[in-house]
């Protein structure tokens, strides 16, 4: 079975090809440059983008995996959650394609795919296991009882821990996106020079909350001299990063424990962080679970991901109808 892949919720225009034991292809361009002006993205620009670049992108994407339009066997697209405008262009031209090759169409839920993103790089994985999906809009743990069977047992109750990243950025007036600057910062500063709060730190508490923390800092750097918040830099981005390893890395593994589980994954764009990852590591091998990360191609938004998740479904033989909708609020348990 050849599918093809379809992501346009947010930022990223993407296409991928796949089969049911490779990843044939995987194309994305990125709008960064279109959007780091603005400090963050800009809706409207993003769904003008999709518009220039997803026929061409996913030319590319056939192109590269050796396959024409007429051997696909079925199209899988983000429907949500994302941006509606965004979400759009990417289930209309699905759409259109799906009709016209005659194939089955299959709407993808966004975080869904990151769940599947460990599946592209460690396909051995199987359920059950404790998913930690960290992004500029998303922080939740997800029990993976099997495939296509979630529950969220925790979330965020403001920002994401991505935002938290981007907003301390800004705060810094480091550039844009803010995880990937703060992450190279952290690197040169001492996680102990300033010790920011981890909220919501009660046993069997699993919620986060990054409000705070965002506040602490922005507090700490206006009870400052400039001079003294220019040579503490490296110093303030450590500890804010130190903060938010420390809760995330603090509930993932007392979820684990609670419910006995081996295996924890995570997903999403701050999975990316290498920090983070390492204190991840460290941490699973003191408390005895494996730990899984996607690569880092495949922790920002693909359609190798939404693939690998249209493909299990699938194969399952679920589809979508062509009155297929995008839904910006789309929540875990939606799943078409």
């Amino acid at each position: 079975m050849n599918i093809l892949a379809i992501e346009t919720s947010c930022d990223e225009t993407a296409a991928a090809v796949l089969d049911e034991n490779k990843l044939l292809s995987d194309v994305v361009y990125s709008q960064l440059a279109i959007h780091q002006s603005y400090g963050g993205v800009v809706p409207e620009l993003a769904s003008r983008a999709h518009l220039q670049t997803i026929i061409p992108t996913i030319d590319e994407a056939l192109h590269k995996a050796k396959i024409r339009r007429q051997q696909l066997d079925g199209i899988a697209v983000t429907y949500g959650p994302g941006l509606v405008g965004a979400l759009l262009v990417g289930v209309n031209v699905a759409k259109a394609l799906a009709f016209a090759n005659r194939i089955p169409l299959l709407g993808v839920n966004h975080l869904e795919g990151h769940i599947f993103a460990n599946r592209l790089d460690h396909p051995q994985l199987e359920p059950p296991m404790i998913t930690l999906l960290i992004s500029g809009g998303h922080t939740m743990l997800i029990l993976v009882e099997n495939w296509g069977k979630y529950r969220i047992l925790g979330q965020t109750i403001d920002d994401a821990a991505g935002e938290a990243f981007d907003k301390v950025a800004k705060m810094l007036t480091l550039a844009y996106p803010g995880g990937p600057v703060i992450d190279e910062y952290a690197v040169k500063g001492d996680v102990n020079f300033v010790r920011f709060p981890r909220a919501l730190n009660k046993k069997d508490n699993f919620n986060f909350s990054f409000s705070g923390l965002k506040t602490a800092v922005l507090n700490y750097i206006e009870s400052k001299p400039e001079q003294f918040v220019r040579q503490h830099i490296y110093d303030i981005c450590a500890g804010f990063q130190m903060a938010v390893a420390d809760v995330l890395i603090d509930k993932t593994s007392s979820l684990a424990k609670k419910y006995q589980l081996e295996q924890v994954t995570l997903a999403g764009g701050v999975a990316r962080n290498e920090f983070i990852r390492h204190q991840f590591s460290v941490r699973a091998g003191e408390e005895g679970y494996s730990i899984y990360f996607p690569s880092p191609n495949f922790c920002t938004d693909n359609a190798a991901m939404i693939g690998k998740a249209g493909l299990f479904h699938l194969q399952n033989g679920e589809c979508s109808s062509f009155d297929l909708d995008a839904i910006p609020n789309l929540n875990l348990k939606a799943i078409d």
